[in-house]
């Protein structure tokens, strides 16, 4: 089983480290505002500085089966698969590979 999802140009996929978060004033006035509420002369540190999240644009995932025989083919069936289903469009043309499943099947 692959699972796939249709990638577009105005996607969004952005890395953000907890030092930027924490260089930002704004978010450092929320942070304040609702963990610290009353207090003063509060510091926000990080342990781990290499600490981040993403923020991608959410996607549906399509599934399809292939042969263990096309595994070399997989990316080139997927975006048939894709064509198909009528998924590929102007500025979706991409397709990103999320999970390859092997299916055990008793013949």
């Amino acid at each position: 089983m692959v699972t796939y999802k249709i990638l577009c140009n105005a996607d969004l996929n952005k890395e953000v480290f907890i030092d930027e978060l924490l260089a930002n004033e704004k978010v450092l006035k929320v942070l304040k505002s609702e963990f610290a509420k009353g207090f003063r002369n509060i510091n926000i540190l990080s342990n781990d500085s290499k600490c981040s999240f993403k923020l991608e644009t959410a996607k549906e995932l399509h599934q399809f089966e292939v042969d263990k025989n096309d595994f070399a083919d997989i990316l080139v069936l997927a975006e048939e698969d894709a064509l198909a289903k009528k998924l590929i469009k102007k500025d979706c043309d991409r397709v990103e590979l999320i999970d390859i499943e092997t299916i055990n099947s008793t013949l």
